[in-house]
Parts: C-alpha cells; sequence; structure tokens
C-alpha cells in the first residue's frame, strides 16, 4: 500500500502485509451483448504489500488463479478458461507487480506491470485507502480499493462474436476491482 508523502494517512505502518483472502475480492466486469455488464470473481489469489518510510516507495506484488474464475455460470467459466480466452492451462496465473506510486492532485495512483496470457503491460490503478485498525483478535489490519480499466484485447484475450443487430458479443475494456483487506505481519 502506497501513497505521497504529502497525503496524510492516519493509521499508517511500515512492513510487510500480507492479503487477506476472506476478505478481500478479486473482480471483473465487462459489456455483454453491447447492453449490460457481466461481473465475475477470481476466487483464489494472494498478494504482498510493504510499505516503507515514504509511501511512495511501498511496493505491490500479487498471483490470482485463473482456473478460480467465477461469472455465476459453470458453462461460461469453462470458456473463460479455454485458450479461447485466458487458456488457463497454458497461463495458470495472471500476476500484478507495482513499479511505483504517485499522488495526482490528492488521489492515489499505483503503477504497475500486469501480466495476462504471458503478455505485460503498464497499468495503473485508482487507490483508495479505506482505513486501518485492530480486529478482535489482535491483528493490525488495512483496507483499500483499487480500479483500474483495461483492453482485453491488448493481453491477447481476442475472441469475440458479431450480433446480428450490430456490436459483438463481448466488450473490449475490462473494469478491474481490489476490494483488499491485508494483515500487517511486523
Amino acid at each position: 500500500m502506497t501513497a505521497s508523502s504529502t497525503i496524510d494517512i492516519p493509521g499508517y505502518k511500515v512492513g510487510t502485509w500480507a492479503l487477506d483472502p476472506s476478505h478481500s475480492e478479486v473482480g471483473f466486469s465487462v459489456r455483454h451483448l453491447m447492453i449490460s455488464k457481466v461481473k465475475g470473481v477470481f476466487g483464489s489469489f494472494s498478494g504482498t504489500f510493504t510499505t516503507a518510510e515514504n509511501p511512495t516507495d511501498s511496493t505491490a506484488t500479487a498471483t490470482v488463479e485463473v482456473a478460480s474464475i467465477n461469472t455465476k455460470d459453470e458453462g461460461r467459466d469453462a470458456h473463460l478458461r479455454s485458450a479461447d480466452f485466458f487458456d488457463a492451462e497454458t497461463y495458470p496465473t495472471i500476476e500484478f507487480v507495482s513499479t511505483g506510486a504517485r499522488d495526482e492532485n490528492g488521489d492515489l495512483k499505483v503503477d504497475g506491470d500486469l501480466t495476462i496470457k504471458g503478455i505485460t503491460k503498464s497499468v495503473t490503478f485508482d487507490f483508495e485507502f479505506g482505513g486501518f485498525g485492530q480486529d478482535p483478535y489482535g491483528n493490525y489490519k488495512g483496507g483499500a480499493t483499487a480500479t483500474t480499466v483495461i483492453n482485453r484485447e491488448d493481453f491477447g484475450l481476442t475472441w469475440n462474436a458479431a450480433l446480428e443487430s450490430g456490436g459483438v458479443l463481448v466488450g473490449d475494456k475490462v473494469t478491474i476491482t481490489l476490494d483488499l483487506q491485508a494483515v500487517h505481519q511486523g
């Protein structure tokens, strides 16, 4: 978790943080039939954050298991895992490694390299701290939400179908939303 040193972050602690998957979600949404959105989540993921004295020097890494995709439709999920989309057998994970953070007029931006289907592209997440606090078991936790929009075709996810009414079945823009809670490791 990172921030500019000019941003006041009440409760901020230096150290290593482990993502708490039972209190976090890796989600996405994409246009379907040009009229609505399909949403999904990945059920298996991990991440580590290392917060530095200067918050902009902090780092983050994350891994998502592609096979854990869930869009509430088993047939669609199997198709997404296939070579038409993610090719989960060949590319079992999605990876993120931060490359920096910056304050843009009070808004925190976290830059990094996102790898999907063996293709790495730079992305920027809009990052919003939810806060810090201690749970009833003595664990110090931090929460945040991060969002970005990617073009799925940039990552080799190009399958689509033309619609008789015009347009395509699946939109190109995918919104990724990370609802994160991490526990301070020391």
